[in-house]
C-alpha cells in the first residue's frame, strides 16, 4: 500500500514548485476576474457576490493546487511541452472549474437574506464561463509563451569564415534539432547553409532563419548552388534507398555525408548532444532495403523471468543476443563459450556496461562437443529456453578440417537438441544458415545436417519446441564481408572480389538476433524459418560502395581484384532448396520453409555413421559421407589433408 501511495503522488521537483505557485496565483486572478466581468456594474461587485468572491478565494487557490499536482500537469518545464501536455491542462481546468462549483453547492458558504428567508448563494453560470475561459486562457497561454521563447530564432549566429558549410537533408524534427545544436554551439565550426526536405509543404520555408531549398529530387542542383563541404543526414529513420540517393549525389561532387544515428544506435551509445553523435554513413546504410524491426519487449518476453541458454555467446551473433535477452530480464541468462576471453568480455560487458546484476548471469566456459560436459550444465541450470549459436562458420577452415566441421556443426548440435529435450526445455533454436541451401561445401552440409538433427529431435520430444532460423551474411560478424574489406582498404588494398557476378543476401546483427528470438514461440515444433531478405546485393558494388565512403576511387586509389571462384562456390546463395515451399507466418518479414520430414530413425542412422568416420579421422570419407546425406548430388571430392571446395567467404 504504502509503494502504490508513492507511486500515485508525482514528486513536486523546484520547477515543479514555481509553475504550481504560478498557476494558484493565475487562477485566483482568474477567479477574481471573472466577477469583475460577470456584472455591468463594471468594477464593482454586488455585495452579496463580493462576500462569496472573498470566502472562495482562497478555496480556489488550494482546489488548483491540489489538482495540477494529482493530475501531474507540472511534471514537465513549460519551455518542453508537447500538444498532449496542453490537452492536461484543459482537463485540469475543467475539473478545477467543476470542483470549485461542486464545493460552494455542497458547503454553502454564504447565506443571505431574501424574501424567502435564508437563501445559500451559489457561483453564477456566468461567472463559472468566464473562470473557466480565464483560467484556460491564462495557464495555457504562460505555457505557450515559455514554449515561444525557447524556441524563438536564435539571431545574432555568424559562422566563422572557416566553418564547415553544410546542408541539411530532412527538415523534421530531427532537422531542426541539429540545426538548433549547430547555431547553440559554435565549437562545432559549422555553417548551415540550407534544409533538403521532399514535403512540398515545407518548400521555400525557413527554420530559424535556414530556407528549404528543395527536395532530394533536386538535390544534385541544390549541392551544385550551395556548394557545402558536407552534406548531414537528418533523418534516422530514412530508408536505404534516399540514403543511397544523397550519398550518390555527395560522391559524385567529393562531398563527404554523415548521418544521425538510429534510436538504437543512440540506445547503445547512452545520452548525449545530437550532433556530437553524428557518424559517418555506412556501407549497412545503402544496402537498399528496409530493416527488419520488432518490438522486442513483446516478441521476447516469453522469456522474462526464464532460465535462457546462449551457446557461442562470445560471437558476433550470440553476444548480441545475450544483450537483447537481457533486456526482458530472465531470471537467469547462461552464457556458454569454449573461448576465455570472449566469454569474459561479454559477461564483463552485461555486468558493467549494461548493470545486469551478476547473481542473473553466468559465465559457463565449456565446449558443446564434449557430451559429459554439457549434460553437466544442463543438469546444473535446467534451461527452459536454448539458444544454440555456437558454430564454426568460416568455410576454407572448415573445408581444410571436416571432422572438426562436422563434431561442431553437426554432431554438437544434435546433441545439445537431445539434452534440452531430455531436460524439459521448452524451446530450443539453432542458428542455421544460407550455405545449408543445397550446398556445396563441408560447412554448408555440417549446417544441413544440423536442421535434420533438430528436426528428428522434434519428433522424440513433442513437449520442446524446435526451430531453425536460416538467413543471409550478417554484417558486421566477425568474418563477413563488411570487416574484411575494410581491413583490405585500411592497408591500401587490394580489395578481393571472387567472381563480378556474385551476389550475397545481407542482414544486420539486430535484424538476426530479433529473428531468432521472435522464432523462439512462433509456429509448430521442427520448422526452418527464413527472414525475407529482399534483392540479393551485388559484392563488387559492395566494395566499390565501400571505398567510396572511404573517400578513395576505386581503381584509382584502391584497386578491385577478382581472384576466382574456388571449388564449390556458388555465384548466387538461395535461402530455399528445391523441395520446400516458402510459406507465411504469423511474424511479418519471416517465412516457414515447408519440407516432408524424414524419418527420426533415419537421421539416427545417419548420425551413426558419421560417429564411427569422425573417431577413425576419416576426413575425405567424413566429407563425402556428410555431402551426400545432406543431399548434394556430386559430393566434393577431398584433397590430402582435407576435403575440396570453398564457398569463398574470405571476400564475401
Amino acid at each position: 500500500m504504502r509503494r502504490r501511495l508513492r507511486t500515485a503522488l508525482p514528486p513536486l521537483h523546484r520547477h515543479s514548485i514555481l509553475q504550481l505557485a504560478l498557476d494558484g496565483a493565475l487562477a485566483a486572478l482568474a477567479y477574481f476576474l471573472a466577477y469583475r466581468l460577470r456584472f455591468d456594474q463594471g468594477v464593482v461587485v454586488p455585495e452579496r457576490y463580493q462576500r462569496l468572491l472573498d470566502a472562495t478565494i482562497i478555496w480556489v487557490v488550494v482546489a488548483a493546487l491540489v489538482i495540477f499536482a494529482l493530475l501531474r500537469v507540472e511534471q514537465k518545464q513549460w519551455r518542453f511541452l508537447t500538444q498532449r501536455d496542453f490537452i492536461g491542462v484543459l482537463q485540469a481546468v475543467v475539473v478545477l472549474t467543476v470542483t470549485v462549483a461542486g464545493l460552494v453547492a455542497l458547503i454553502h458558504p454564504v447565506t443571505v437574506n431574501s424574501p424567502d428567508g435564508l437563501v445559500n448563494l451559489t457561483i453564477p453560470t456566468g461567472v463559472l464561463a468566464l473562470f473557466f475561459l480565464l483560467t484556460l486562457l491564462f495557464t495555457g497561454g504562460v505555457r505557450f509563451l515559455a514554449r515561444a521563447v525557447n524556441e524563438r530564432p536564435i539571431r545574432g549566429f555568424r559562422a566563422s569564415r572557416d566553418a564547415r558549410r553544410v546542408v541539411i537533408v530532412g527538415a523534421g524534427d530531427g532537422g531542426r534539432l541539429t540545426l538548433r545544436e549547430i547555431v547553440r554551439n559554435p565549437e562545432l565550426n559549422l555553417n548551415p547553409v540550407g534544409f533538403v526536405d521532399d514535403d512540398p509543404l515545407k518548400l521555400g520555408l525557413r527554420f530559424d532563419g535556414v530556407k528549404v531549398l528543395g527536395g532530394t529530387g533536386q538535390l544534385g542542383r541544390i549541392l551544385d548552388e550551395s556548394e557545402p563541404d558536407e552534406i548531414m543526414i537528418a533523418i534516422p529513420s530514412a530508408p536505404g534507398t534516399v540514403r543511397a540517393k544523397v550519398v550518390q549525389a555527395g560522391r559524385e561532387r567529393g562531398i563527404p555525408v554523415r548521418t544521425l544515428p538510429t534510436v538504437f544506435e543512440l540506445l547503445q551509445a547512452g545520452s548525449g548532444q545530437v550532433v556530437r553523435q553524428v557518424r559517418d554513413v555506412q556501407v549497412e546504410d545503402v544496402l537498399g532495403r528496409e530493416p527488419v524491426r520488432m518490438d522486442l519487449d513483446r516478441v521476447g518476453s516469453y522469456l522474462s523471468s526464464e532460465v535462457v541458454m546462449v551457446t557461442g555467446a562470445g560471437g558476433s551473433i550470440g553476444a548480441e543476443l545475450c544483450r537483447q535477452i537481457a533486456r526482458v530480464a530472465p531470471r537467469m541468462l547462461v552464457l556458454v563459450d569454449h573461448a576465455e576471453d570472449n566469454l569474459f568480455e561479454i559477461q564483463r560487458e552485461l555486468e558493467e556496461d549494461r548493470h545486469v546484476h551478476p547473481s542473473s548471469v553466468s559465465a559457463v566456459l565449456a565446449d558443446c562437443k564434449e557430451r559429459e560436459r554439457m549434460a553437466e550444465v544442463f543438469r546444473r541450470y535446467r534451461p527452459t529456453h536454448v539458444f544454440h549459436a555456437a558454430a564454426y562458420k568460416h568455410v576454407g577452415l572448415m573445408e581444410g578440417n571436416p571432422v572438426e566441421a562436422v563434431r561442431n556443426n553437426s554432431i554438437a548440435t544434435r546433441l545439445l537438441a537431445r539434452l534440452a529435450g531430455e531436460m524439459g526445455a521448452r524451446s530450443f533454436v539453432l542458428v542455421s544458415t544460407d550455405k545449408a541451401v543445397t550446398p556445396a561445401t563441408v560447412m554448408g552440409a555440417s549446417k544441413a545436417l544440423a536442421e535434420y538433427a533438430v528436426e528428428e529431435m522434434s519428433l522424440r520430444f513433442p513437449d520442446t519446441r524446435y526451430s531453425s532460423v536460416r538467413f543471409g551474411n550478417v554484417l558486421g560478424s566477425s568474418g563477413s564481408v563488411v570487416p574484411i574489406f575494410r581491413r583490405q582498404i585500411a592497408r591500401g588494398g587490394p580489395v578481393t572480389v571472387t567472381d563480378e557476378r556474385m551476389t550475397r543476401y545481407f542482414m544486420t546483427i539486430p535484424e538476426a538476433v530479433q529473428l531468432i528470438i521472435r522464432t523462439g514461440s512462433l509456429g509448430e515444433s521442427g520448422e526452418i524459418f527464413v527472414l525475407e531478405m529482399g534483392e540479393p546485393v551485388s559484392i563488387v558494388q559492395l566494395a566499390r560502395d565501400m571505398i567510396e565512403l572511404s573517400g578513395l576511387e576505386p581503381e584509382k586509389d584502391i584497386a578491385i581484384e577478382f581472384v576466382g571462384r574456388r571449388p564449390g562456390e556458388k555465384l548466387h546463395e538461395e535461402l530455399f532448396n528445391p523441395y520446400e515451399r516458402p510459406q507465411p507466418t504469423p511474424a511479418g518479414k519471416i517465412l516457414h520453409a515447408a519440407r516432408e520430414s524424414r524419418e527420426p530413425a533415419e537421421v539416427a542412422d545417419w548420425f551413426e555413421e558419421i560417429d564411427r568416420l569422425v573417431m577413425e579421422d576419416d576426413a575425405a570419407g567424413l566429407a563425402a559421407k556428410v555431402s551426400a546425406f545432406a543431399g548434394v548430388s556430386e559430393p566434393a571430392e577431398a584433397p590430402a589433408g582435407g576435403a575440396r571446395g570453398l564457398s569463398g567467404d574470405s571476400s564475401i
